[in-house]
């Protein structure tokens, strides 16, 4: 359907000052929420478009049907699908699907990451001024001063290279991947980070929040990396040297 009605997009409306939804997003929503509520009608749906479908068990769908809105909406072909599994706050199934490459980015929480079939594997980047980092502004970067100007000018000064590219699960997937050695931002929703997040962890990188502690999914600042650069992104982003306890677990829950 993505791929069907991209370059010919119709109705788009402004959710916020900067945030975009089309008939397209709603529209891919609703085919993924009628296929999930008939195949598992016991589980709840958290999506991007619509009120939370809430179940009597403790599990839920997260989706997003299309993360990438504003680069769709421009023609930009840089925006995917993704959808989680989770049970009992834990995420155990990730899929993100970006149909203008054909790649299907998966993972099963203690099986490991694929990318159309094939593992998936961090980079072994070990410098920061070697590493090629992403990163994401929020919707209120116009009006708020918690938009992320200071960490990008931060980081750009000290890595090598970094890159904006508009689709929070398709960053994380390509840090999975070894594209990218590392991705942070900010005021994220779960739709937004949550299969991306167990992608990465299960192709042997790292998330946290901002302070290096398990990422929450519901409070949105997420740094991800392949592990090797994880502390210093941390001292950028804290300002502070990182002393890690021993054995602290240092992934999402």
């Amino acid at each position: 359907m993505l791929r069907q009605h991209f370059g010919t997009i119709g109705a788009i409306e402004h959710k916020g000052k900067l945030d975009l939804v089309t008939d397209v997003d709603r529209r891919s929503e609703e085919a993924v929420v009628t296929f999930l509520s008939r195949e598992f009608p016991s589980c709840g749906i958290l999506t991007e478009e619509q009120p939370e479908i809430k179940s009597g068990s403790k599990c839920r769908w997260i989706l997003d049907p299309l993360d990438g809105t504003t680069n769709y909406a421009h023609g930009y072909p840089v925006f995917c699908v993704s959808l989680a599994f989770e049970q009992e706050t834990s995420l155990l199934w990730a899929g993100v699907y970006d149909p203008m490459r054909d790649e299907l980015f998966t993972a099963t929480r203690g099986h490991g990451a694929t990318m159309n079939n094939q593992p998936l594997r961090v980079s072994t980047i070990d410098r920061l001024d070697r590493a090629l980092l992403c990163t994401g502004f929020p919707y209120d970067v116009h009006d708020s001063a918690e938009n992320n100007l200071d960490y990008f000018a931060a980081f750009i000064t000290t890595a090598q290279a970094v890159r904006r590219d508009g689709s929070a699960a398709l960053d994380l997937c390509y840090v999975a991947a070894g594209r990218f050695d590392g991705f942070w931002e900010m005021k994220l929703k779960p739709w937004d980070i949550a299969a991306g997040c167990l992608i990465v962890t299960e192709a042997g990188g790292m998330v946290t929040d901002f302070t290096g502690m398990p990422l929450d999914i519901t409070h949105g600042n997420v740094l991800a990396s392949n592990g090797c650069v994880h502390n210093a992104m941390l001292q950028i982003l804290t300002k502070k040297e990182i002393a890690w306890p021993s054995g602290q677990d240092r992934t999402i829950s």
